[in-house]
This record gives C-alpha cells, sequence and structure tokens, in this order.
C-alpha cells in the first residue's frame, strides 16, 4: 500500500460515484465519458493498494474498503464546501477582522465615530484597536501586528519614509486653550503674542512641548512654563484653574469644560497631519478595504475640520 498522498480529485470522484450509483452516472453528471471516469478510479486503487469498485455485466458496486473510503471523500467534500462559503463570506465582508493600531487622542475622539460607521455597515466583521504611543505604532506596523494604523506628523518632523501613507484623513490645527475668564477668552482666533506674557501650562516629555517651544520662538518669545502635566486631562485642569494657558492638537481637547476656552492661533502655525497607512506589500481584504473607506467617510466630516 503506497504511503503517498491520495488525489483529492479521485476521492470526490469515487464520492459521486458512490452516490450516484454508477460510473456512468457520475462520468453523466461532469460531462465525462465513462471510460475517463474508470481510468480514475483505477488510478485511486492503485494509490489506495485496494479494489474499490467490483464491476459486473449489470454495473458495479463498491467494495466495503470503497465504501469506508467514501465517508471519508464525504467529509473532505464537506469541509471543502465550508471553506468556499467561508471565502466567499470574507469576499462579500460577511465576516472577517481587522487590526488596527492608533493613538489616545484619535482613539478618544474620532475612532467611535469610525467603528460606528462601519459596524452599521458589516456588524459581522470583527475590528481590534490599540492604542499605543508614537513610536509603538510604527513598531506594530513594520511588524505585521496591525493591518492599518493611524500615525501623526508635523511639516518639520515628517512620517519615516518607510512607512507607506495611504491616505491623509486629517490636518489638525494646533489651538490655544484659555481659562473662560481670560481677557481674551471670548475671541474666536489670537495671536500667539497676545498671551507671549503668561504662564504656560505643556506636557512633559510630549512632542506638545516641543512644538509650544517652536511656535512660540517663531512668535518672538519664550514660554514661561509653570507646570508640566502628564496627560491632556491635567493640562485642561490647570487651564480651567485659571493657573496658564496651553496649547493642543484640537482632538486632544474635542471634549472639555466649560471652565476651558479653546481658540484658533492666527496663521495656524503648527498644522499636524493624520494619516493612515499600511505596509504595501500586504494584500488589502475586503474588509480592510472597507474599513478605509470609513475612515475616509469620517475624517472627512466637518466635524472634525470646523
Amino acid at each position: 500500500m503506497s504511503s503517498a498522498p491520495y488525489n483529492v480529485d479521485r476521492l470526490l470522484l469515487l464520492l459521486l460515484v458512490y452516490r450516484t450509483g454508477s460510473l456512468s452516472a457520475a462520468a453523466d453528471e461532469l460531462t465525462l465519458s465513462a471510460s475517463a471516469v474508470s481510468q480514475q478510479i483505477s488510478k485511486l486503487e492503485r494509490e489506495v493498494g485496494l479494489p474499490l469498485v467490483v464491476r459486473h455485466p449489470k454495473g458495479m458496486r463498491l467494495t466495503d474498503a470503497g465504501i469506508r473510503l467514501s465517508t471519508y471523500a464525504t467529509t473532505i467534500d464537506n469541509a471543502l464546501t465550508a471553506a468556499r462559503n467561508d471565502m466567499s463570506a470574507f469576499a462579500q465582508l460577511d465576516r472577517g477582522e481587522v487590526r488596527i493600531a492608533t493613538f489616545p487622542t484619535f482613539a478618544a475622539s474620532v475612532m467611535p465615530k469610525v467603528l460606528q460607521h462601519f459596524h452599521e455597515l458589516h456588524p459581522d466583521v470583527d475590528v481590534t484597536v490599540k492604542s499605543y504611543r508614537l513610536d509603538r505604532i510604527q513598531e506594530a506596523l513594520e511588524r505585521r501586528e496591525v493591518d492599518l494604523a493611524t500615525l501623526w506628523d508635523y511639516p518639520w518632523a515628517p512620517i519615516d519614509h518607510q512607512i507607506p501613507v495611504k491616505t491623509t484623513l486629517l490636518k489638525e490645527p494646533t489651538m490655544l486653550l484659555l481659562p473662560s475668564t481670560h481677557p481674551l477668552a471670548r475671541r474666536r482666533i489670537v495671536q500667539l503674542e497676545e498671551v507671549a506674557d503668561n504662564p504656560w501650562i505643556t506636557r512633559s516629555s510630549h512632542p506638545v512641548a516641543s512644538v509650544l517651544s517652536r511656535i512660540c520662538r517663531e512668535a518672538g518669545f519664550d514660554p514661561r512654563v509653570v507646570f508640566e502635566a502628564n496627560d491632556y486631562q491635567e493640562l485642561l485642569g490647570m487651564v480651567s484653574a485659571g493657573l496658564g494657558v496651553a496649547i493642543a492638537p484640537r482632538l486632544a481637547v474635542h471634549s472639555h469644560g466649560p471652565d476651558v476656552k479653546v481658540v484658533s492661533i492666527r496663521g495656524n502655525p503648527a498644522p499636524r497631519r493624520i494619516v493612515l497607512s499600511q505596509l504595501p506589500e500586504r494584500v488589502p481584504s475586503p474588509a480592510v478595504l472597507a474599513l478605509v473607506r470609513s475612515f475616509r467617510t469620517i475624517g472627512s466630516a466637518k466635524e472634525w475640520r470646523s
């Protein structure tokens, strides 16, 4: 008996012979000649090393070995049918999985809208989101831990050229945060020089601190920093208490209390670009492509651009 694997097509042919009851009926269903079917069954018998069909003047019947082998062929046929159906379902977006890496301010503001839009259209596709710092997002993308990633950069510090940008989702302005009691709180646009003498609040060891230094230097002054916050929640708390003014990307302060006024800085000195990235060698699944469309739809909404 040969140890080589059996030919799957011949196994399925044996199953068809078993189900139809004859070589000629199986041949008719496959639009083949009875001789061609007989030859394939003979080859399968040589592979198996046992007779599978007994031929007689009035037709044929399967041997006990042939009947037993046809039960295994049934299992194979069922598995192949299930695989075809599953792949068809993936292609039609009935199911699937997409993994995303993103950063906290996007995850807290835009991402919920993206996921809501996507799940309304494709409720059976699973989406896994992981929120990281920027360097960890790049690592997750490079290591193929995720299918898509949202990243950000500034004009003077662009994203690594090895991380391909699929689409720009937003160009987010840097906003000025004032206590609601500040003399300029009723203004919609403020020149940075107008708050040069104010105490400043910033983030410690965070890119927004370097943004603050850069735009203030360009405006002709050095900010007097009185508090370095660990996160944007602390920063907003200090501004609301009237302890100073601050800057932040708009999405970072999408939700804020009544004691903080968010105003535009004249000239939009530090726009932050938010992009969607995917490695070019990875062939996108239909689910990934559909999620990219949801990103673009929500990213273009006036809610994030006004």
